[in-house]
This record gives structure tokens, C-alpha cells and sequence, in this order.
């Protein structure tokens, strides 16, 4: 095992079959990978089922897990794999696309960023710009290519190390930059007419 993976004593209980100790992850890490599935889904609908058989498939890999990666890097991967093979899905079911598209996560601070936090005194036109600014930020993320929307979740959403991403998504840290380079930028453009920044600057 990994001396420097925190979960070391949880992981190799939970390799023997202790159910508990696999609990005790669940718990510590639902709310991260619910977070994580949501970013790359956004049908909100079946963030909690991808999220659940995310669980399910580590539970089953458990015995093969020699911990080569910390934990979370390799249930990370799981989630992913897992959410990958839901997005395919989506794309075939026309009417879940559609909820796919039109979902947005509006109970947790990570998926209302692009918007800053509104007071009771700001007027309905500036509430109305917060509002455009967060479903532009949630567009361009939604339009980006699956690696770059990976990488840019991981980073702004999950707060992970580039060395981490560099880890989960199996590719060097060069092409990491690069890939949330490329994502800024994208989502940037998308900005620039509402926030009037010119080209070369972000938000």
C-alpha cells in the first residue's frame, strides 16, 4: 500500500471484505465524486445513480486494488469511467439530453461560481446578469470536449493539484495546462460580450 494514502488502514480492511471500513469511504468521498459526476453529466437526475454504481464497481474492484495511486485518484478514475459510459448513454436517449442540458445544480457553491453572490439590495437587472454570466459559464463547460472538461473540473471545481489531474487522467502535466488553458480560454470567449473584456484577458 501507499504510505502516504491517508485511507491506508480503511482501504486494506475494506480489501478483506470488511464492509464497514468501505462505508466509512463512501462517506468520506460521496459528496466529492456526487460533485465530480455533476460537473461532467449535469442531468441531475442521475448524478446519485452514477454516483451509487461509481461505489458499487470500487466495491467489487476492491480485492484487485494494490495501491499503486492513493485512493480517491484511483475511485476518481472509477467515476469517471463510469459517468464516460452514462454520458454515451445520454446520447443515444434524446429526451435525456435534453434533461442532460437543461439541468443545473444550484444547491452546491462549486456549480453557482461563474455567478458572483448576490445582495438584496442589487436590482433585477444585475440579478438578471448574475444569472446569464453563471448559464454562460455552464454552457461553455458544457460545450467543451470531455478532456477538457475534465480537466477543468478537476482544477476550478475540485481544487486538485495538476500533478493530481496529471495522475486521474493518465496523460503529462504539460498536456494538463494545456488542456485547462484551452478551457479558460473557451469559456472566456463566450464571456467577453457580457463582461467586456477584451481578447487576452478572462474574467
Amino acid at each position: 500500500m501507499n504510505p502516504n494514502d491517508v485511507d491506508g488502514p480503511l482501504v486494506e480492511r475494506a480489501r478483506v471484505g470488511d464492509v464497514a471500513a468501505f462505508e466509512m469511504l463512501v462517506v468520506k468521498y460521496q459528496r466529492r465524486i456526487e460533485r465530480l459526476i455533476a460537473r461532467m453529466v449535469r442531468d441531475t437526475d442521475l448524478v446519485q445513480d452514477i454516483a451509487q454504481e461509481t461505489f458499487i464497481r470500487a466495491y467489487r474492484a476492491m480485492p484487485q486494488f494494490r495501491g499503486e495511486s492513493a485512493f480517491y485518484t484511483w475511485l476518481y478514475r472509477i467515476a469517471v469511467n463510469t459517468a464516460k459510459k452514462a454520458l454515451v448513454e445520454l446520447r443515444r436517449d434524446p429526451v435525456l439530453t435534453e434533461s442532460a442540458l437543461a439541468g443545473v445544480n444550484d444547491d452546491e457553491d462549486e456549480t453557482s461560481r461563474g455567478a458572483p453572490e448576490l445582495t438584496n439590495g442589487e436590482t433585477p437587472e444585475a440579478m438578471l446578469a448574475s444569472k446569464e454570466i453563471a448559464e454562460t459559464v455552464n454552457a461553455a463547460i458544457e460545450a467543451l470536449s470531455e478532456d477538457l472538461r475534465q480537466a477543468i473540473t478537476l482544477r476550478e471545481i475540485e481544487g486538485l493539484s495538476y500533478e493530481e489531474i496529471s495522475a486521474l487522467m493518465n496523460c503529462p502535466i504539460g498536456t494538463v495546462r494545456s488542456r485547462i488553458f484551452r478551457a479558460r480560454e473557451a469559456i472566456a470567449q463566450r464571456l467577453r460580450p457580457l463582461l467586456g473584456t477584451r481578447e487576452g484577458e478572462r474574467w
